[in-house]
């Protein structure tokens, strides 16, 4: 069995939790992908959802951004939670703690990680972090891709999702909203640079890149509350997907809100 369900998700805070276990008499394996959450937000979270920090097998921090890293230093200290991370995203997560004593188990692009029942495959993505690392996680058959913050939709971030039964996929903002928005034209440039966050659009067009008959479902994720709406990046997966007879699969499709995330998702 495989399944995840994302805590949180957006600029405030992301986290997701991912389960598999080889059958169900036996103890599911827990991986919190990011921690962006102050503990006892976290811990709330995980009680909604059945568990505990402590019940976490491991943490995988995908970079450095305080959305995404914010807690783990906590969560490890507290509970002793295995830390993997590229060296990249270690050395600048130490750097801006302060902290050269927390140890972290090194993650690399292609190489793949066991813990418990889920077997990872990290790979790189651009995105402006030191060394970004996304993630498939595979249980058996199943498959789940991660992409919650790169800039563009490149052809080997799209070879890395090919075959996923289940995405959570970053939907970021809507390039109209984002060019009309509020926010400084710096900052406008950084999240829609080749570097930043995918537009509504790049994310269809990845998904498009990826989708199979098998596909089941994708789940949208971080979405600006400012320059985004659900309404939008929904209806630019459903493009990618295709409508009624001219669909190219049956994927659900559903949004995880910043605050709250997303209820279980059963993948396989």
């Amino acid at each position: 069995m495989l399944r995840f369900t994302s805590l949180a998700s957006g600029s405030s805070g992301n986290a997701t939790l991912v389960e598999a276990q080889y059958s169900a008499h036996e103890r599911p394996t827990r991986l919190l992908v990011d921690c962006g959450l102050p503990l006892r937000r976290l811990t709330a979270a995980l009680a909604e959802r059945g568990c505990t920090p402590a019940d976490l097998d491991a943490v995988f921090v995908t970079h450095e951004h305080s959305d995404h890293l914010g807690g783990v230093l906590t969560l490890q200290r507290r509970h002793g939670t295995p830390v993997w991370a590229s060296h990249g995203t270690w050395a600048a997560a130490l750097v801006r703690a302060g902290d050269s004593a927390v140890a972290a188990h090194v993650a690399a692009h292609g190489q793949r990680i066991t813990i418990g029942a889920l077997e990872l495959l990290p790979f790189a993505v651009p995105h402006d972090a030191a060394e970004p690392l996304q993630l498939v996680c595979r249980a058996g058959d199943a498959r789940l891709g991660i992409v919650t913050d790169l800039g563009e939709p490149n052809t080997a971030v799209a070879q890395a999702l090919q075959g996923c039964d289940a995405l959570l996929l970053e939907c970021n903002h809507d390039r109209t909203m984002l060019d009309q928005g509020r926010y400084p034209v710096w900052l406008k440039r950084r999240i829609g640079g080749a570097r930043g966050h995918l537009a509504n659009d790049q994310s269809a067009a990845l998904l498009d890149a990826c989708r199979h008959a098998d596909l089941r479902h994708v789940v949208a994720a971080h979405l600006s509350r400012h320059n985004n709406e659900p309404a939008r990046a929904l209806a630019a997966l459903q493009g990618a997907l295709g409508d009624g007879l001219f669909a190219t699969c049956r994927a659900t499709l559903q949004v995880a809100d910043a605050a709250n995330g997303c209820g279980w998702v059963v993948v396989a």
